[in-house]
């Protein structure tokens, strides 16, 4: 039986860089990279597209058994696609954040969800990057790398309003703040799987450290624990 193959869990809240740190990792390790919070913006988009209430536990449930969802990379980025249509942009829109929000509090699609990110990472050939919340906590709590990237909230709705600008997306600095400090309460004070840093994890704030050094100061924690495992 070979192996199971290395995961990297990568939780933190919105805005800390998990997606770019996630991505230069995942290029430079040869690994494979699932964007779990991604899953969750898919499964609300397609709520949202259905008229589903974000609380409809029963309509998420049945919505649930519907959903196709996979990641290709595509030049430098990796794509996200709902039943074979591209939504990587559609659903980095500041309505779908804070939707994805409210249905990943919902135990039934955290439930529904869970066995997807495993078998997703699972099916990697030499190893997975996993970014999101719960990685390190109920996703993988056995991951062989844990690590919790942080940033000072100020620092990360600068980032998140830069991405959005880039985007198009017409917006204040001070509303991304606003949407993202009501994020933050809401990940961190749910029932389910709230957003925390594992107890095993590695703390990693990106605040004033340059992304290359980050993914560097990662890159090289992980490698040494490949040639542990090995």
């Amino acid at each position: 039986m070979s192996a199971r193959p290395f995961i990297v869990a990568i939780d933190g809240p919105a805005g800390a860089g998990k997606s770019s740190v996630s991505k230069l990792l995942a290029r430079r390790l040869g690994f494979s990279l699932v964007d779990t919070g991604a899953i969750y913006r898919c499964v609300a988009l397609m709520a949202q597209r259905e008229g589903i209430a974000f609380d409809d536990d029963a309509g998420l449930g049945e919505l649930l058994g519907r959903v196709h969802i996979h990641f290709q990379v595509v030049g430098e980025e990796n794509h996200v696609f709902l039943g074979g249509q591209d939504v990587s942009g559609e659903i980095r829109t500041p309505d779908i954040s804070m939707a994805a929000s409210q249905v990943s509090g919902r135990p039934v699609v955290r439930a529904g969800l869970l066995q997807l990110q495993r078998r997703l990472a699972l099916e990697s050939e030499k190893g997975a990057i996993l970014e999101g919340r719960d990685i390190g906590t109920v996703v993988f709590p056995d991951a062989d790398a844990k690590f919790f990237l942080a940033a000072s909230p100020e620092v990360r709705a600068r980032r998140r309003y830069e991405e959005l600008f880039q985007k198009g997306v017409e917006s204040s600095l001070d509303a991304v703040l606003a949407d993202q400090t009501k994020r933050d309460r809401d990940d961190s004070a749910r029932a389910v799987a709230p957003l925390k840093a594992a107890e095993d994890a590695v703390h990693v704030d990106s605040s004033t450290i340059p992304l290359s050094d980050v993914v560097h100061g990662m890159e090289s924690e992980i490698l040494r624990r490949m040639a542990q495992r090995a």
